[in-house]
């Protein structure tokens, strides 16, 4: 029964998932599943032409909660016929943990049903975090599941109590847990199972689980994607993604050229199955090149031993900066260079044996590419001023570097809103330019939301769960 049920919930919200970018990106503009003609016009970004990877038009779609109807939705003949949806109201959810290396993140998607045989759309995301990670539990799990109840009180007073019992409510961990010894992260994850188990919501069987980095970068691709409406064009001009996590880095673009694709490792490549189509990608993750893995790895102090007393020192840092830093379930003590040297070109240089020789270098990064860049790219922008934190903002990787320089050259005035702002910003730098192997006129996008929802995997990862993508 529960897997009938289950079943009928997956059909139901897979629909949503096919009309969501509708709701969200097209606004008033007809879509048809069978047809499929419309083609959204794109415009390059100011300053840059010749992109491969564009950026969609600027359209600001009204928000359904709370406004007027969208019109322009075509119905679908006969396409819920003899199964109504589980809960009878117009209304259902659907919740995803996001079980990262700093934090924990609950997104609650609801979705409206108009009527039986019309398609449902997103009505929005409610968005809510949690600091540690689980990881940092990996020595008292019980903690670790506290989080998480706290996190499914959020999901209680979100959701309406009548349709708690239809709503799936998965967890998928991400570089934290994949770093952890694999008796002490299954240890987390049972007790979170024993949590969602506890809960009042629909718990799947397959609800908890830690997600490989491949399935992390391309779900995050579908993700922006869908929300910038590129997978409703049949030109498959899409914008490339780069995620920056704390314990992993991803990059995830859509091949335009068979050199790519030729030259690249055989695992560099993945493909999925969408809209009676496969798409073929290239995509990445680098276990322990998320940016607070990387500040270890710079230090020296990943891997290390003799914690309890090492004192692990940087150029990258103030001088008289001196804090203990705890990543996963490990302290470490890090310090300036109180009678040394700091700055950017010194820093460059510490930095550079964290990147070089370990990221590959797609052939095709080279070209004029367009790429959405978010998770701490997004952050580190808006602490040192090269966007606004309200709106986001288009750089250049050159944008990058010029005020990495100027971070790292005015360490004391940087000082208060992050110590480590020029251990990051430099890694940054050298990530895109002598990792990835980005020209300095690259286009990024620095985006925390497309359309009020936020630019994870884990809408892609809803999607995923509840009609396969057949990722290989």
């Amino acid at each position: 029964m529960a897997q009938q049920m289950f079943l009928l919930l997956a059909s139901m919200w897979a629909l949503a998932g096919l009309v969501m970018v509708e709701a969200t990106y097209y606004g008033r503009h007809m879509y048809s599943p069978h047809a499929n003609t419309h083609v959204p016009s794109h415009r390059a970004p100011r300053r840059h032409t010749n992109m491969d990877n564009q950026l969609p038009p600027e359209t600001h779609a009204p928000e359904v909660s709370g406004g007027p109807e969208i019109s322009g939705v075509p119905e679908v003949s006969g396409a819920l016929e003899g199964h109504r949806p589980i809960n009878a109201s117009r209304v259902f959810y659907g919740v995803m943990f996001d079980a990262g290396s700093t934090g924990t993140r609950i997104h609650i998607y609801k979705f409206i049903q108009k009527d039986p045989v019309g398609l449902p759309v997103l009505d929005n995301e409610m968005y809510h975090a949690v600091k540690p990670g689980l990881s940092a539990y990996a020595d008292k799990p019980e903690e670790g599941g506290e989080t998480i109840r706290l996190l499914l009180r959020v999901a209680k007073k979100t959701i309406p109590k009548p349709e708690w019992p239809h709503t799936p409510v998965v967890l998928k961990a991400t570089a934290g847990l994949r770093l952890l010894p694999p008796e002490k992260a299954k240890a987390l994850l049972d007790e979170v199972k024993e949590v969602f188990d506890e809960s009042p919501f629909f718990v799947p069987s397959d609800s908890v689980s830690i997600m490989n980095g491949t399935n992390e970068g391309i779900l995050a691709w579908v993700t922006v994607n869908f929300l910038t409406g590129h997978l409703y064009a049949k030109t498959k001009k899409t914008v490339g993604i780069l995620d920056l996590g704390g314990g992993s880095t991803q990059i995830t673009f859509l091949p335009k050229s068979k050199k790519t694709v030729m030259t690249a490792p055989p695992s560099y490549i993945a493909r999925f199955d969408m809209f009676n189509d496969t798409y073929e990608l290239y995509t990445h993750s680098y276990l322990g090149n998320g940016i607070v893995a990387a500040r270890l790895a710079t230090l020296g102090a990943l891997g290390a031993d003799g914690l309890d007393w090492k004192v692990f020192t940087s150029s990258c840092l103030p001088k008289k900066f001196r804090e203990d830093c705890t990543f996963g379930d490990l302290t470490y003590k890090v310090s300036g260079i109180p009678d040394g040297y700091a700055g950017y070109k010194l820093c460059y240089h510490e930095v550079m044996r964290v990147v070089k020789g370990i990221i590959h270098q797609p052939f095709e990064v080279k070209g004029n590419s367009v790429f959405f860049a978010f998770s701490y790219y997004y952050d580190r922008a808006v602490e040192s001023g090269l966007i606004d934190g309200t709106r986001g903002g288009v750089v250049e990787v050159r944008d990058f570097k010029k005020r990495a320089k100027e971070v790292c050259n005015k360490m004391t005035k940087y000082r208060a809103i992050n110590p480590f702002l020029c251990m990051d910003m430099t890694y940054i730098t050298c990530l895109l330019k002598e990792g990835f192997g980005f020209k300095d006129s690259t286009v990024l996008q620095l985006t925390k939301k497309v359309n009020n929802v936020e630019t994870s995997w884990a809408l892609g990862a809803t999607f995923d769960h509840l009609h396969n993508l057949n990722i290989h």
